[in-house]
């Protein structure tokens, strides 16, 4: 009899806590589309384990980084490139392990801590128009590009971008620095990250900034031009949670792993696709892919 009340006591201390598990989780997800399709990859998977995720979108870089280091967020997707150069301000040039180790180092000691980083880069790029391709053929690298801009001194070429890229210490800036460009500011069109692939395809523009793993490039046969002299640095996008959230929830960071293993740069190419050419819904596109890699029974 008292073996029964304790194993029965047991059960319900067990439940107790199989209840406490999870809770409430505020997920920052930045103004683009691939930030949204991870966003919504992340509040699925974790609702499915007991968690009760708020997804904050909308946000500028900035924002959801000091979101992050608040506490205000808990946790976010970040790129390592953008927390090297743009937060910590480091230009050295590292190979993608040693950028993920630098970044997780730096930033651990201002509340954001780097998980497990998925398998994709998701840098930046120059791009030119199928139409701008057949007109220049010598121009497959950024250096062509540079040549070229040099020997029509008269033409606007006309160079389409986000705002933040134009603001950036990582863009414009420093990019004209590398190549010897001198896009003047006649020539700057600064606009939302999607309406660029939009002024590429419809020739409106001579080049713009583009990110390698938007579903629009093969979508709109857009050429990338080599980046010749390794200006951009390397952008491996991981979860990256506040210090406070992941000591009261220290399991986070082993559920969120085989997410992120799961994702590589053609795979979350082909989830922006679905999003920005097929006009699906970024939670819809989330669902099935969770489903359909097996990482969820269902989807929300």
């Amino acid at each position: 009899m008292k073996k029964s009340i304790l194993l029965m006591f047991a059960g319900l201390l067990l439940a107790g806590t199989v209840q406490a598990a999870g809770g409430p989780v505020r997920i920052g997800a930045k103004v683009f589309t691939e930030q949204a399709v991870l966003s919504e990859l992340t509040a699925q998977y974790l609702a499915t384990k007991g968690y009760r995720p708020e997804i904050v979108g909308g946000l500028g870089s900035t924002i959801a980084w000091n979101g992050l280091k608040s506490g205000q967020l808990d946790i976010t997707w970040e790129y390592t490139g953008t927390s090297l150069v743009a937060y910590n301000k480091i230009t050295e040039r590292l190979d993608p392990q040693a950028t993920y180790e630098r970044v997780k180092e730096l930033d651990a000691k201002n509340n954001a801590i780097w998980l497990t980083p998925a398998r994709l880069n998701n840098t930046y790029a120059m791009a030119i128009s199928k139409e701008i391709a057949e007109e220049y053929p010598q121009i497959q690298s950024i250096s062509d590009l540079a040549k070229v801009l040099e020997s029509e001194p008269d033409k606007t070429h006309l160079f389409a971008m986000d705002i933040e890229f134009a603001n950036r210490s990582d863009g414009l800036e420093g990019l004209n620095k590398q190549y010897g460009m001198s896009f003047t500011r006649n020539e700057i069109r600064s606009m939302d990250p999607g309406l660029v692939f939009t002024a590429l395809k419809n020739g409106q523009v001579f080049c713009g900034m583009v990110n390698t793993t938007d579903g629009r490039l093969e979508a709109f046969g857009l050429k990338i031009l080599e980046d010749d002299k390794s200006y951009f640095p390397d952008y491996t996008a991981a979860p990256v949670a506040n210090k406070s959230y992941l000591e009261k929830n220290p399991e986070i960071a082993e559920l969120l792993k085989p997410l992120a293993e799961s994702l590589d740069d053609e795979t979350i190419q082909g989830l922006n696709a679905k999003v920005d050419i097929e006009r699906l819904s970024p939670a819809a596109v989330a669902a099935h892919y969770l489903r359909e890699s097996g990482l969820i029974e269902g989807g929300r």
